[in-house]
Parts: structure tokens; C-alpha cells; sequence
């Protein structure tokens, strides 16, 4: 399958009109729900990108966090969040292409399997894209695949040294490394990272 074509909104779309969507846990994944029980701070302007279902995005809407937007540019699971959430903010559902240029910045970019849904020549557009939406000292916090895959992707794997070399010119890494809570079919496959922006890029890729 063409690594282009897994990206299309097409192919996400039929995915998600198939129930494809192994990836879905269903619910938020321990190791983001432990991170976000522990900010205190619920004013804090948060972006889950390439959400899908948006468990993450229920999860602090129902903690009380008002500044949550929820980007996927498949219109399907959009439309499932909101079933689940209706008094979730209309305007902060974005049906968009994360790479899309916006004026919107964010005090925290929460990664949940969408990382791992491109293809490697698009992660140092990906880390680029994560710096220009974070305020200064914003933080990227998430969970990255730590294994190599066997059948041709999505998802696509990876390893830390090379996810390093993604983001290090765009942030400090304030933690990184593998999982000690990872849901049971993750388990020792997953890094958690708090990755914390960079006052200025180290370099342009």
C-alpha cells in the first residue's frame, strides 16, 4: 500500500466507516491518563492531533478543561466524538490537515497514535509543525511506538535514537524513555516522552 495514499482523507475516512481502527483503545491509555491526572493547571490550551475517537479529548472535557481542541481531517470520527460529547465547543473540533498552516498555539500537543500513522519521510515535518503550534516553553507529551513492524504500515514503527533525531533541534527532553504503564498489548513497546519546546529551532530543517 502507498504510504501516500494511507495518508489521504479518503483512506482514513474508510477506515473508520469500516471499523479498522485497531489502534482504538476505546478509552484514554494509561500512560496519558496518569500524565494528565498531575496538571493542575485546567486552563492550560490543549491540542490532540489526529485524534480520531478523541478518548483524550473526552477524558479532559470531563476533568474540566476548556481549552481542548480535537484535529483529525477525517470528517468520521469527528462526527463520533460529538455523538459522545455534545456539549463539547462546535469551533473547537478541527477537521483539518495537521500540517495545515493556523494561527492557533497551544500550551500543550498531546501525541496518541498519530505519530505513528506517518510515514518516515513526513516525522521531521511532523516535529517542525509540533514547535510552530507550541507557545514558548509549550510541551509535546505523548507515546511513541518503540519496535519496528513487521507488515507494511500504517502504523509505521520506530526506535528512539531515531525519534531523537526528529526533535532534538526543536526541544528539550524533559523525559523519554520506555513505558512503565503501558496498556497490556503495548507493554514494552511504547516511550513516554515530555519533549518541551525550544525557544528557537536549533536549525531549519
Amino acid at each position: 500500500m502507498d504510504s501516500t495514499t494511507d495518508l489521504s482523507e479518503a483512506y482514513w475516512s474508510d477506515r473508520y466507516r469500516q471499523g479498522a481502527t485497531q489502534w482504538d483503545a476505546g478509552a484514554i491509555t494509561t500512560p496519558l491518563k496518569t500524565y494528565l491526572d498531575q496538571v493542575i493547571d485546567k486552563d492550560l490550551k490543549i491540542l490532540v492531533p489526529g485524534g480520531g475517537n478523541g478518548h483524550e479529548a473526552e477524558y479532559l472535557h470531563q476533568q474540566g478543561f476548556k481549552k481542548v481542541y480535537l484535529l483529525d481531517f477525517a470528517p468520521e470520527p469527528l462526527a463520533n466524538f460529538k455523538a459522545r460529547c455534545p456539549d463539547f465547543p462546535e469551533d473547537h473540533l478541527l477537521e483539518q490537515d495537521f500540517f495545515q498552516k493556523t494561527d492557533l498555539t497551544f500550551d500543550l500537543v498531546l501525541e496518541q497514535t498519530f505519530f505513528c500513522a506517518l510515514p518516515r519521510p513526513m516525522r521531521v515535518a511532523y516535529a517542525r509543525q509540533v514547535f510552530d503550534l507550541l507557545k514558548p516553553s509549550g510541551k509535546l507529551v505523548g507515546v511513541l511506538f518503540s519496535e519496528e513492524f513487521a507488515a507494511e504500515g500504517p502504523p509505521f514503527g520506530g526506535n528512539a535514537f531515531e525519534y531523537q533525531a526528529y526533535f532534538e533541534p526543536y526541544f528539550h527532553f524533559k523525559h523519554f524513555a520506555l513505558c512503565y504503564n503501558s496498556i497490556k498489548p503495548r507493554q514494552g513497546k511504547e516511550l513516554f516522552m515530555v519533549l518541551e519546546r525550544r525557544d528557537k529551532a536549533a536549525f531549519i530543517a
